[in-house]
Protein backbone atom coordinates (compact mmCIF):
# COMPACT_ATOMS: atom_id res chain seq x y z
CA UNK A 1 0.00 0.00 0.00
CA UNK A 2 1.36 3.53 -0.84
CA UNK A 3 1.86 5.86 1.27
CA UNK A 4 0.13 8.54 -0.16
CA UNK A 5 -3.15 6.26 -0.15
CA UNK A 6 -1.96 5.20 3.61
CA UNK A 7 -2.59 8.58 4.90
CA UNK A 8 -6.13 9.08 2.90
CA UNK A 9 -7.04 6.26 4.25
CA UNK A 10 -6.15 7.54 7.77
CA UNK A 11 -8.04 10.91 7.32
CA UNK A 12 -11.41 8.56 6.20
CA UNK A 13 -11.20 6.47 9.03
CA UNK A 14 -10.20 9.70 11.48
CA UNK A 15 -13.46 11.37 10.33
CA UNK A 16 -15.56 8.29 10.97
CA UNK A 17 -14.23 7.86 14.52
CA UNK A 18 -14.90 11.52 14.87
CA UNK A 19 -18.72 11.17 13.16
CA UNK A 20 -19.08 7.99 15.59
CA UNK A 21 -17.93 9.77 18.88
CA UNK A 22 -20.21 13.18 18.18
CA UNK A 23 -23.39 10.76 17.62
CA UNK A 24 -22.34 8.46 20.85
CA UNK A 25 -22.25 11.72 22.64
CA UNK A 26 -25.91 12.73 21.24
CA UNK A 27 -27.44 9.38 21.96
CA UNK A 28 -25.85 9.57 25.48
CA UNK A 29 -27.73 12.79 25.90
CA UNK A 30 -30.86 11.89 24.43
CA UNK A 31 -30.48 8.73 26.57
CA UNK A 32 -30.32 11.21 29.73
CA UNK A 33 -33.13 13.24 29.03
CA UNK A 34 -35.34 10.55 27.99
CA UNK A 35 -34.46 7.60 30.48
CA UNK A 36 -34.42 5.35 27.34
CA UNK A 37 -32.69 1.69 27.23
CA UNK A 38 -32.84 1.91 23.44
CA UNK A 39 -31.05 5.06 23.31
CA UNK A 40 -28.45 3.81 25.54
CA UNK A 41 -28.10 0.87 23.72
CA UNK A 42 -27.87 2.74 20.39
CA UNK A 43 -25.06 5.14 22.33
CA UNK A 44 -23.11 1.77 23.41
CA UNK A 45 -23.46 0.81 19.40
CA UNK A 46 -21.49 3.89 18.14
CA UNK A 47 -19.07 3.62 20.89
CA UNK A 48 -18.04 -0.01 19.35
CA UNK A 49 -17.78 1.81 15.72
CA UNK A 50 -15.73 4.40 17.71
CA UNK A 51 -13.19 1.38 18.60
CA UNK A 52 -13.90 -0.27 14.94
CA UNK A 53 -11.82 3.09 13.30
CA UNK A 54 -9.41 2.68 15.92
CA UNK A 55 -8.51 -1.37 14.92
CA UNK A 56 -8.30 0.16 11.49
CA UNK A 57 -5.90 2.59 12.39
CA UNK A 58 -4.10 -0.17 14.44
CA UNK A 59 -4.03 -2.55 10.93
CA UNK A 60 -3.12 0.22 9.26
CA UNK A 61 -0.12 1.38 11.35
CA UNK A 62 1.15 -2.78 11.75
CA UNK A 63 0.79 -3.31 8.35
CA UNK A 64 3.65 -0.56 7.59
CA UNK A 65 6.17 -2.28 10.12
CA UNK A 66 9.80 -3.57 8.62
CA UNK A 67 10.33 -7.06 7.36
CA UNK A 68 11.73 -9.05 10.56
CA UNK A 69 13.05 -12.47 10.98
CA UNK A 70 9.62 -13.70 11.58
CA UNK A 71 7.96 -11.77 8.79
CA UNK A 72 10.74 -11.62 6.28
CA UNK A 73 8.20 -10.52 3.56
CA UNK A 74 6.60 -7.50 6.24
CA UNK A 75 3.13 -6.85 7.99
CA UNK A 76 1.06 -6.28 5.21
CA UNK A 77 -1.34 -9.15 6.44
CA UNK A 78 -1.79 -7.01 9.47
CA UNK A 79 -4.36 -4.96 7.72
CA UNK A 80 -6.51 -7.59 6.47
CA UNK A 81 -6.61 -9.19 9.80
CA UNK A 82 -7.60 -6.23 11.78
CA UNK A 83 -9.96 -5.36 8.58
CA UNK A 84 -11.59 -8.93 9.29
CA UNK A 85 -11.76 -8.23 13.07
CA UNK A 86 -13.22 -5.42 12.12
CA UNK A 87 -16.32 -6.96 9.98
CA UNK A 88 -17.14 -9.53 12.65
CA UNK A 89 -17.62 -6.36 15.52
CA UNK A 90 -19.66 -4.93 13.14
CA UNK A 91 -21.90 -8.18 12.43
CA UNK A 92 -21.90 -9.61 15.99
CA UNK A 93 -22.53 -6.03 18.24
CA UNK A 94 -24.03 -4.01 15.58
CA UNK A 95 -26.60 -6.49 14.38
CA UNK A 96 -27.15 -8.76 17.24
CA UNK A 97 -27.65 -4.91 19.09
CA UNK A 98 -30.72 -4.18 16.25
CA UNK A 99 -31.88 -7.77 16.21
CA UNK A 100 -32.46 -7.80 19.86
CA UNK A 101 -33.79 -4.53 20.19
CA UNK A 102 -36.56 -5.01 17.56
CA UNK A 103 -37.31 -8.49 18.68
CA UNK A 104 -37.79 -6.49 22.33
CA UNK A 105 -40.06 -4.03 21.40
CA UNK A 106 -42.25 -5.66 19.57
CA UNK A 107 -42.61 -8.44 22.17
CA UNK A 108 -43.53 -5.31 24.13
CA UNK A 109 -44.19 -2.51 22.07
CA UNK A 110 -44.29 1.43 23.96
CA UNK A 111 -46.25 4.12 22.34
CA UNK A 112 -43.47 7.34 20.88
CA UNK A 113 -44.15 9.56 23.53
CA UNK A 114 -42.21 12.78 22.76
CA UNK A 115 -40.54 12.50 19.41
CA UNK A 116 -38.02 15.76 19.73
CA UNK A 117 -35.15 13.57 20.70
CA UNK A 118 -35.88 11.21 18.37
CA UNK A 119 -35.56 13.73 15.37
CA UNK A 120 -32.27 15.52 17.04
CA UNK A 121 -30.38 12.03 17.21
CA UNK A 122 -31.46 11.63 13.73
CA UNK A 123 -30.51 14.39 12.61
CA UNK A 124 -27.77 15.00 14.00
CA UNK A 125 -26.61 11.42 12.96
CA UNK A 126 -27.90 12.00 8.96
CA UNK A 127 -25.02 15.18 9.61
CA UNK A 128 -21.98 13.25 10.94
CA UNK A 129 -22.36 10.38 8.99
CA UNK A 130 -23.13 12.00 5.74
CA UNK A 131 -19.86 13.95 6.64
CA UNK A 132 -17.60 10.43 7.27
CA UNK A 133 -19.62 9.46 4.11
CA UNK A 134 -17.78 11.85 2.38
CA UNK A 135 -14.45 11.43 2.97
CA UNK A 136 -14.96 7.27 2.70
CA UNK A 137 -15.97 8.42 -0.53
CA UNK A 138 -13.22 10.35 -2.14
CA UNK A 139 -11.06 7.39 -0.46
CA UNK A 140 -12.55 4.79 -2.15
CA UNK A 141 -13.12 6.73 -5.21
CA UNK A 142 -9.28 7.32 -5.47
CA UNK A 143 -8.56 3.42 -4.63
CA UNK A 144 -11.29 2.45 -7.13
CA UNK A 145 -9.98 4.51 -10.57
CA UNK A 146 -11.39 3.34 -13.95
CA UNK A 147 -12.53 -0.47 -12.26
CA UNK A 148 -15.93 -1.01 -11.15
CA UNK A 149 -16.84 -1.41 -7.76
CA UNK A 150 -16.74 -4.98 -7.41
CA UNK A 151 -13.62 -5.41 -9.48
CA UNK A 152 -11.89 -2.89 -7.24
CA UNK A 153 -13.16 -4.60 -3.62
CA UNK A 154 -11.47 -7.53 -5.27
CA UNK A 155 -7.73 -6.56 -6.26
CA UNK A 156 -7.26 -3.68 -3.58
CA UNK A 157 -4.55 -4.25 -1.28
CA UNK A 158 -5.77 -1.24 1.06
CA UNK A 159 -9.53 -3.52 2.44
CA UNK A 160 -9.71 0.06 4.73
CA UNK A 161 -10.00 2.02 0.93
CA UNK A 162 -14.20 0.84 1.37
CA UNK A 163 -14.70 -0.55 5.05
CA UNK A 164 -15.85 3.19 5.57
CA UNK A 165 -17.44 4.02 2.69
CA UNK A 166 -19.97 1.13 2.84
CA UNK A 167 -20.10 1.09 6.62
CA UNK A 168 -21.36 4.93 6.52
CA UNK A 169 -23.20 4.07 3.28
CA UNK A 170 -25.48 0.98 5.58
CA UNK A 171 -25.48 4.01 8.28
CA UNK A 172 -27.49 6.41 6.06
CA UNK A 173 -29.82 3.71 4.65
CA UNK A 174 -30.60 2.62 8.13
CA UNK A 175 -31.08 6.21 8.82
CA UNK A 176 -33.60 6.68 5.99
CA UNK A 177 -35.53 3.63 7.35
CA UNK A 178 -35.72 4.65 10.92
CA UNK A 179 -37.06 8.27 9.82
CA UNK A 180 -39.45 6.40 7.39
CA UNK A 181 -40.56 4.33 10.27
CA UNK A 182 -40.89 7.53 12.76
CA UNK A 183 -43.23 9.23 10.04
CA UNK A 184 -45.25 6.24 9.93
CA UNK A 185 -45.96 5.55 13.25
CA UNK A 186 -46.06 8.72 14.77
CA UNK A 187 -49.69 9.48 13.12
CA UNK A 188 -50.81 6.68 14.77
CA UNK A 189 -49.57 7.58 17.96
CA UNK A 190 -51.03 10.67 17.74
CA UNK A 191 -54.21 9.80 17.33
CA UNK A 192 -53.94 7.16 20.14
CA UNK A 193 -52.98 10.42 22.26
CA UNK A 194 -55.53 12.14 21.21
CA UNK A 195 -58.48 9.35 21.18
CA UNK A 196 -57.29 9.07 24.76
CA UNK A 197 -57.77 12.85 25.55
CA UNK A 198 -60.89 12.85 23.84
CA UNK A 199 -62.09 9.74 26.24
CA UNK A 200 -60.80 11.37 29.54
CA UNK A 201 -62.45 15.16 28.53
CA UNK A 202 -65.72 13.03 27.76
CA UNK A 203 -65.78 11.52 31.19
CA UNK A 204 -65.16 14.53 32.64
CA UNK A 205 -67.99 16.48 30.82
CA UNK A 206 -70.30 13.16 31.95
CA UNK A 207 -69.09 13.35 35.65
CA UNK A 208 -70.12 17.38 35.31
CA UNK A 209 -73.14 16.72 33.88
CA UNK A 210 -74.11 13.94 36.34
CA UNK A 211 -72.83 15.92 39.54
CA UNK A 212 -76.27 18.73 39.19
CA UNK A 213 -78.62 15.61 38.46
CA UNK A 214 -77.55 13.96 41.44
CA UNK A 215 -77.50 17.21 43.37
CA UNK A 216 -81.28 17.69 42.29
CA UNK A 217 -82.52 14.26 43.28
CA UNK A 218 -80.88 14.15 46.29
CA UNK A 219 -82.85 17.72 47.16
CA UNK A 220 -86.00 15.93 46.52
CA UNK A 221 -85.57 13.52 48.95
CA UNK A 222 -84.74 15.75 51.57
CA UNK A 223 -87.53 18.22 50.88
CA UNK A 224 -89.72 15.27 50.41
Amino acid sequence: MRRDDASESKVAITAAIVANIAIALTKLVAATATGSSAMLSEAIHSIVDTGNGGLLLLGIRASRRPPDIEHPFGHGRELYFWTLIVAVAIFAVGCATSIYEGITHLISPHPIGNPFWNYVVLGSAFLFEGTSWIFGWRVFKMAKGRRGVLEAIHKTKDPSSFMVFFEDSAALLGLVVAVTASETALPTTTEAATSAALRSSGRRRMVQLRSPVLVACRLRRVTS
